[in-house]
């Protein structure tokens, strides 16, 4: 997932909760997030 720019996931993140995915997929993007040290609030933003 490191080749994933920021941007992707984060868009990846919002989408993933839209569509109502599956909380495992959801939490391994989440997870992926605060390893980066983005925010949620990021995530909210855009």
């Amino acid at each position: 997932m490191s080749k994933m720019s920021d941007e992707l996931l984060i868009e990846s993140y919002v989408t993933a909760i839209e569509l109502n995915l599956s909380p495992d997929f959801i939490t391994l993007l989440k997870d992926e997030i605060h390893r980066r040290s983005l925010s949620i609030e990021q995530c909210i933003l855009l």
